[in-house]
């Protein structure tokens, strides 16, 4: 169980790369796992971190230009020397003096240790990209935050000022707060409660612009508000309901938004009764190959889940011709790293 500890607490030390603040501790921790004197984390630039004392007289830096040059486990005792590949590229190199029965690590066990440290560089890497996309899809999401919208806002706010001026103030500070939270830089996750508050709040300016023939339901379970959930996933997911659902239907419209806890899950799911759109089109949409007008809400919120929490983890849609359309989240009620600031 001792040895399995600390492959677990090498990655662990490793989990910010090679420059991370632990990399030092993931080289004692190796050493101390093969019985080495010595063990060197290189990158491509040079030694990162030592433990040990090399034979006096190493060149080290020659055994490094050997690895990198020909991509392969160089040995000359007491040393073996690895490669680390990361996504099948040389990211750097494992250097190791000696071991418990004083003679150097073969070819086969110095690579499997460098197997050891590239894997848990690779979850690094993995993670670091996961969070890139997320971000870069959330900034692609705010800067496509409809005109249309905005210029229907203020339209609707300045048709009211002299029939209703209390309406109109209240509207125009649901217009400033839907701003102030699609814009906020608060950080990448919030409550349900919070997306929902938003939601409604974008839901109250549609509704004044329908001329009140909108009518909204929400019923969301109090034991899922504080889940933590990506930033500006519901309210895209309404506002595609309006846009593309009750925008192009005769008459008054609907739109529910529903939460609920399923076990282990926060399931959340958004129903309109517009015109629908036929299924092959709503998965080409998710896809991301659907027609662009319709792309961006979906697609985007549908990439940012599965790269949040995994490939099993999307939107699900269900719609027909005519009979409306339902989206429906699931995501894990906790999960490690989604949390709010």
């Amino acid at each position: 169980m001792g040895v399995l500890r600390e492959v677990r607490l090498i990655g662990a030390d490793l989990q910010d790369g090679l420059h991370g603040s632990r990399t030092l501790a993931a080289t004692r921790r190796i050493r101390r796992l093969v019985g080495a004197d010595a063990v060197v984390l290189a990158d491509l630039d040079g030694p990162v971190a030592r433990h040990g004392a090399l034979p006096q007289g190493t060149d080290l830096d020659a055994v490094l230009a050997q690895v990198y040059e020909h991509g392969t486990v160089f040995r000359k005792p007491p040393l073996c020397a690895a490669p680390l590949l990361v996504a099948d590229e040389l990211t750097g190199c494992l250097v190791v003096s000696g071991s418990a029965d004083g003679r150097a690590l073969d070819e086969a066990e110095a690579a499997e240790v460098a197997e050891l440290v590239s894997q848990a560089l690779d979850h690094t890497a993995l993670r670091s990209a996961r969070a890139r996309i997320a971000a870069a899809d959330l900034r692609t999401l705010r800067a496509q935050i409809s005109p249309h919208f905005v210029h229907n806002s203020l339209a609707v706010i300045a048709a009211h000022i002299r029939t209703d001026p209390g309406r109109a103030r209240r509207l125009l500070t649901d217009f400033a707060d839907y701003l102030r939270y699609s814009f906020s830089t608060a950080g990448d996750y919030v409550t349900v409660a919070d997306e929902l508050q938003a939601t409604q709040t974008y839901l109250e300016l549609q509704r004044a612009r329908f001329d009140d023939r909108m009518e909204i339901t929400v019923r969301m379970a109090p034991e899922i508000l504080p889940v933590a959930i990506p930033f500006l996933v519901v309210q895209p997911i309404v506002e595609n309901a309006v846009r593309h659902g009750l925008e192009k239907k005769a008459g008054p419209g609907h739109i529910g938004v529903s939460g609920f806890g399923e076990g282990p899950l926060c399931v959340i799911e958004i129903e309109d009764d517009g015109v629908g759109m036929e299924p092959e089109l709503a998965r080409a949409i998710l896809a991301g190959v659907g027609p662009p007008a319709k792309n961006v809400g979906l697609a985007n919120v549908d990439r940012r889940l599965r790269t949040v929490y995994g490939p099993e983890y999307g939107l699900v849609i269900e719609t027909a011709p005519g009979n409306g359309t339902k989206v429906t989240i699931r995501v894990p009620r906790f999960m490690r790293g989604v949390v709010t600031e």
